[in-house]
This record gives structure tokens, C-alpha cells and sequence, in this order.
């Protein structure tokens, strides 16, 4: 398969640096821009490395409510090796963070790795500056030399340079006095195997998806969420806006955003020739945009400090889940 990039030569050492193009996943007409930035991260990892996305997407059917949270939804990298050949490692970093990521890029793998928000560029908008949020990011491309690298991170490929690369690099100043500071936690992507394609990437995709509706929750998981509910609506009426925010990324956004994926896998499958009703993926999208209703409906009741049960937002969202999962796991028997 082609890969959607184009290369601009910087210095002969190191990897050409990619121009990349986000996949039409996050491209278009979404409810949910982002989701996770795991899952975000690998949409763009995959993409660039010329493969679709859309087929790993069966995971999606085991989402669960935990009692606090809905499950932060991750694509298991046994499934990304199965479909992709694409091999996950643990990084030993047992000199230079830099170093180690170095020598993988010019191998042609990605590395993954847990980075301070502080210094991505791309996070203008929330907290690049201003705050110290831990986030995965796929570096692909490094020029030590000019201190420049090229990641993936969240719904896209950025680069970033000077300051910034000290900063991810942990070579300022200020961590000089820091000798004991933990090296973070690394993993590279590598091309073992070459990707399935075609109608063997299809079947593959099927039988995982079989595979994890055996896994699927016994019981509804928005029924669970909406029994708990009016005590984590007092938490949010009594600790305002800042907690919101980390309670609708952790619940509004998990739900909803996972079924949205779902619903696109699902229009995946029924293009490779299965037969899904449209029912079903309906159901799974009428759960992402009610969930994003039920978001809107809580931030006009913590502005006006009205309470809100939101008891026909829990309706829409268990009758939808059971027009889901039960029919789509009928389907697999």
C-alpha cells in the first residue's frame, strides 16, 4: 500500500522527515474531533505507514463501565500485529532518552513515548506553556543536530525544534539539578511482517471482532453508569468547572467517542461484503451523539447550578446500546 507522505531531506544521518496528511478519520464530519490520545496516536501511526486504520477498530465492543469511568478505550497491540504485522517492544532507555530514539528512527521504526505536554507545539490551544500533562506522541523523524523532531500526536504529524526538543529531551537546564528524574516509559513500532490486505485483512478483522463479543460486558454499561449517576452529579455541581472537564473526557467523551469508532468499523465491514444492518451502526452513532448531548446538558446545568439527572439522555442511551451490542453479537453466533 502506498503511504500517504512525502519526504524532505534534512541531514544524512537521520530519517527523511515525513509530510503527512491525517486519515479521513479524522478528517470530515465527526462528533467527537478527538477521543484519546492513544488512540488517536495510532489512527496517524498506522496511516503513516501506508495501512487503514479502520480494521482494528473491533476492540471497540468490549468498552465497560468501571464504577468511575468508562473503559479508556485502547486498540490491543496483539490485534495490530495480527492485522498489520506491525510489532510493539518495550524501549530499554539505558543511557539517553535522545540517543535510544535516534538510533530506532533511522531504523525506520516509531517510537513510542511518554512526553510533558508543556512542550508540544501542537497543544497551543490547551497546554503547551501553561500546564505538565503527560501524553504519548509517535516520534518518527530526529535531527540532533538541529534539534528537530517530527511526532505523531493526538489527530495529526507535527515537528517541533529548539527549546521545545530540550524540553522533550529532558536537556534543560533545569534538570540538570534533577540526576535521580525517572526515565519515562518507551515503546517502538516496527514492520515485522507484512501487512494483511484485501479480503484476508477483512476476514482477519471479522474474526477479532467475533473474539471480543465473547468479551463483552453481561450487562448494559450505561445502565450501570445511570445507577451511580446522581451521586457523581452532586461531585460535579460541588466542585465546579475543572473537575467537569476531567469527568466528561473520562465519561461523555470515552462512551462516545468509542462507539463513533465502532459505528465507522462497522460501515468498514459492511464495505468489505459483510452483511450488518444498518441498524446496528445507527445505534452505535446515536449513542456517540447522545452522549455529546448529555455534555452540553450537564454544562448549562453546572452554569446555572440546576441539577439535572439527564434521565432521558440514559433512556436514549441504554435502548441504543442494546440496539448494538446484543443484535451485532447475534450476529457472530
Amino acid at each position: 500500500m502506498n503511504s500517504p507522505l512525502t519526504t524532505v531531506w534534512t541531514h544524512p544521518d537521520v530519517r527523511p522527515q515525513r509530510v503527512h496528511a491525517p486519515h479521513a478519520l479524522h478528517q470530515g464530519d465527526r462528533v467527537w474531533q478527538e477521543t484519546n490520545c492513544y488512540v488517536d496516536l495510532w489512527i496517524e501511526v498506522l496511516h503513516g505507514f501506508g495501512l487503514d486504520p479502520r480494521a482494528a477498530f473491533a476492540f471497540t465492543v468490549i468498552q465497560d463501565f468501571e464504577g468511575d469511568q468508562f473503559t479508556f478505550f485502547k486498540f490491543p497491540l496483539e490485534d495490530i500485529e495480527r492485522l498489520y504485522g506491525v510489532q510493539v517492544q518495550e524501549l530499554a532507555i539505558y543511557d539517553s532518552l535522545e540517543d535510544r530514539v535516534f538510533a530506532q528512527t533511522r531504523r525506520g521504526h516509531t517510537v513510542l513515548v511518554e512526553v510533558d505536554g508543556h512542550y508540544l507545539p501542537n497543544t497551543r490551544a490547551t497546554s503547551y506553556k501553561r500546564e505538565h500533562p503527560k501524553t504519548t506522541i509517535g516520534i518518527d523523524f530526529i535531527d540532533p543536530v538541529r534539534r528537530r523532531l517530527g511526532y505523531f500526536h493526538n489527530t495529526g504529524y507535527h515537528q517541533l525544534d529548539g527549546e521545545d526538543y530540550d524540553g522533550v529531551f529532558r536537556k534543560l537546564a533545569r534538570f540538570a539539578g534533577q540526576p535521580d528524574l525517572l526515565f519515562p516509559y518507551v515503546e517502538f513500532a516496527k514492520n515485522a511482517r507484512p501487512a494483511l490486505e484485501g479480503a484476508a485483512l477483512a476476514e482477519a478483522s471479522a474474526e477479532l471482532l467475533c473474539a471480543h463479543l465473547a468479551r463483552r460486558p453481561l450487562r448494559n454499561p450505561v445502565s450501570m453508569w445511570r445507577a451511580v449517576f446522581p451521586e457523581q452529579l452532586d461531585q460535579l455541581l460541588t466542585r465546579g468547572e475543572p473537575y467537569f472537564h476531567l469527568y466528561s473526557f473520562n465519561l461523555m467523551r470515552q462512551l462516545g467517542a468509542n462507539f463513533e469508532f465502532l459505528s465507522k468499523y462497522l460501515q468498514w465491514l459492511t464495505a468489505q461484503g459483510y452483511d450488518v444492518p444498518e441498524s446496528i451502526p445507527a445505534a452505535a452513532q446515536q449513542i456517540s451523539s447522545e452522549a455529546m448531548v448529555m455534555q452540553f446538558r450537564l454544562v448549562r446545568a453546572m452554569a446555572r447550578k440546576r441539577h439535572d439527572p439527564c434521565e432521558d439522555c440514559f433512556d436514549v442511551l441504554e435502548a441504543a446500546y442494546e440496539s448494538t451490542l446484543p443484535p451485532l453479537a447475534a450476529l457472530a453466533l
